[in-house]
């Protein structure tokens, strides 16, 4: 017997791993000693070697004789884990056939689902006609195509590119997944645009924001240049309606475009704290149902925080004419901040000075807002490629791999400087700033998951110092790479007005640290650098509620023998396995969730990554519902002086909607990687 029949009808080798690996997995479930594996294993594969040599057994034979051979052994509670087990997996296999994306990677049902919404390519009718292989080798071999620019041979780094995506090793940000090898060509996820106090400059910048939503992109805007309401428009002798008007054309302009876009069109707006509408700016979002395609934030100098600290007044400037008109009291503004996005979330805090301290390149302006996360502050025009690491494909043997990390890292910036020549511009002036400054921005995904690997909690000082010493060396690397780009290619062109104009080095900035929502996803992974929302939550999927839990603590659970359906119950109605008594203190230790963890260390980890990110970090510092004003006070100071380049607080419950939830689970089927448990 040297075949054996796969369920679509196709043939493989026999592996008779495969056998032993699943009778030790069921062994393992059902708390049984796993060294019986082999012994069962070897009368299953004995039984099959009594037919005839010609014989091709079906995969579901197998596995039928695997449950025969269990219960012969008395291993019941063995058996029932092994047919629960290819239970949900053929429900698992049904929900994917729905789909009709040919799952030839063998991801989650999550990953697949995702891609057929977003990313893989249709015909005129609608119909899918990618796989998630063909994805990533149209991705692979677009991106490659560009070596030969530069007197390479694209054919050995299109199989670098590939596998490095494939093994989910590396992904780059969404647009480059979804438009690489087509017509539309657009390959960046985040662009700011200048707003001048002109209707000719806002409805020029409208318009090249709808075209890059369509192709998948986010957009920053600055609207501190434009007059502030009531003030005077000598061209028609009538009076300005201020910024938060076009901010609402903007929001409705973002609704429309995204209901023929491949994802949600996103955008970060900006205004000054010295502006005069600052104040109607802060309470811009106190409706849910208000500027829902916006992400907003006040623009604060080192100067506006310590006025607010003493209690002092500053003044508020009007754009147009650079006059004062009023003075406020910057203590007063700044609660009205902290109290604003304590109740809602928004607005979240720029440090500019911070900002313009780090800024790559000086000699060609000054940073005044960022891409829509806040993970890449910008110039006008400027747009930037990112991608991200999989921190949890980065083990070898169980233990970090700082060597296959430094191979992913040269092949990620290799990827991403060639995305800026393969890349198709909306407009001249983002074509011109994007080459001339060559940035990318390097990330990572899956830390929550890594730590949790390394067995290290996230809130504790271990983590922080692995968080340094971890981005430390992406950065140095990626620097590496970048230079010996240089090397061969030549600096950006804009090097001589930059930091770097001593040196030569290909990219302004390497280093970027994003929210990575769905990419993560894809690659079935904690995102970006969060730690876990919690090991068990409500999700909506498909028509139905799924609970699910996180695959690294049910594993452990089911190990360790404290896992039942009440525990889980009982961890997505509290949102925290800290407060289950029968769940060892070891395990709930490394296994921490948002709003497990202080508001200060939320902070600490963010600066701790700063410190060694050229562009910046996007992360949320969660909040639990009963946190305080006082507490969401500090953060906003702590973020100042620890120097990071902005915050962004959300407290548990201040949305009526959540993508993520934790409640009651009732009659709800529990799932763990889309495979449901009873």
């Amino acid at each position: 017997m040297n075949k054996v029949i796969k369920r679509d009808g196709s043939e493989e080798n026999f592996d008779p791993n495969r056998i032993y690996n699943a009778i030790r997995k069921a062994l393992k479930a059902s708390q049984e000693d796993i060294s019986l594996a082999e012994t069962i294993g070897n009368e299953v594969i004995a039984e099959l070697e009594k037919e005839p040599e010609s014989f091709k057994p079906h995969v579901e034979d197998i596995q039928d004789l695997i449950e025969k051979t269990l219960v012969r052994h008395g291993k019941y509670a063995t058996a029932k884990a092994y047919i629960i087990y290819r239970r949900n997996r053929t429900e698992l296999r049904e929900k994917k056939t729905i789909l009709g994306v040919k799952d030839d990677l063998k991801l989650s049902f999550n990953s697949l689902k995702i891609l057929e919404e977003r990313y893989l390519r249709r015909d005129p009718a609608g119909r899918v006609i990618e796989s998630p292989e063909q994805l990533f080798k149209r991705v692979a071999k677009a991106i490659a195509e560009v070596d030969a620019n530069y007197g390479a041979r694209p054919e050995e780094t299109e199989e670098k590119f590939y596998n490095s995506m494939v093994n989910l090793e590396f992904l780059p940000n969404s647009p480059t997944l979804m438009n690489a090898g087509t017509e539309i060509g657009q390959l960046s996820a985040c662009f700011v645009l200048p707003i001048e106090d002109s209707l000719k400059s806002i409805f020029d910048t409208l318009k090249n924001a709808a075209l890059i939503h369509q192709s998948g992109g986010g957009t920053g805007f600055s609207f501190s240049q434009i007059r502030p309401r009531g003030d005077v428009v000598k061209s028609t002798m009538g009076i300005a309606s201020g910024p938060i008007s076009f901010m609402r054309i903007f929001d409705r302009a973002t609704e429309i475009i995204k209901q023929g876009g491949r994802r949600r069109g996103a955008n970060m707006g900006v205004l000054h704290v010295t502006h005069p509408d600052i104040v109607d700016f802060i309470r811009l979002k106190e409706k849910e149902t208000e500027f829902v395609n916006f992400n907003i934030s006040v623009a604060v100098s080192d100067n506006f925080i310590k006025r607010a600290i003493n209690n002092q007044v500053y003044e508020l400037i009007n754009p147009r004419n650079k006059k004062v008109v009023k003075m406020l009291n910057a203590r007063d503004v700044f609660d009205l901040i902290i109290t604003n996005a304590w109740k809602t979330g928004d607005p979240g805090m720029l440090y500019l000075d911070e900002i313009n301290r780090r800024n790559p390149t000086p000699g060609l302006g000054s940073i005044e807002t960022t891409n829509p996360c806040g993970e890449v502050p910008l110039l006008p025009y400027e747009s930037c490629n990112l991608g991200s690491i999989n921190l949890v494909q980065m083990f070898n043997a169980g233990k970090f791999d700082y060597n296959k990390l430094a191979r992913t890292i040269e092949v990620g910036v290799h990827f991403l400087d060639n995305v800026i020549d393969a890349n198709r511009y909306i407009i001249k002036e983002i074509e011109d700033i994007t080459r001339g400054n060559r940035k990318i921005g390097l990330g990572i995904m899956g830390f929550a998951d890594c730590l949790i690997k390394m067995n290290i909690p996230y809130d504790s000082q271990e983590a922080l110092d692995f968080a340094g010493e971890l981005m430390n060396f992406i950065q140095n690397k990626a620097r590496e790479a970048s230079q010996a780009l240089a090397e061969k290619r030549g600096s950006f062109p804009n090097i001589q007005h930059s930091i770097f104009k001593d040196k030569k080095m290909r990219n302004a900035t390497v280093t970027s640290i994003a929210p990575t929502g769905t990419i993560s996803t894809i690659a079935n992974v904690s995102s970006g650098i969060e730690p876990l929302f919690s090991v068990g939550y409500l999700r909506n999927a498909l028509d139905t509620t799924l609970l699910t839990v996180n695959p690294l603590f049910e594993e452990t659970a089911r190990e360790r023998g404290f896992y039942s359906a009440e525990m889980i119950a009982e961890v997505v109605r509290t949102g925290s396995v800290r407060r289950i008594p029968q769940i060892p203190d070891n395990i709930k230790r490394i296994f921490p969730v948002a709003h497990d963890i202080p508001p200060e260390f939320h902070i600490k980890m963010q600066a701790t990554f700063q410190r060694y990110v050229d562009n910046a970090v996007s992360k949320t510092i969660n909040l639990p519902e009963n946190a305080t004003l006082e507490q969401t006070r500090m953060v906003f100071l702590l973020a100042h002086k620890l120097k990071c380049k902005g915050v962004t607080i959300y407290r548990y419950g201040s949305k009526k909607r959540q993508a993520l939830e934790f409640g009651e689970i009732n009659n709800y089927r529990v799932c763990g990687e889309g495979i449901c448990n009873f």
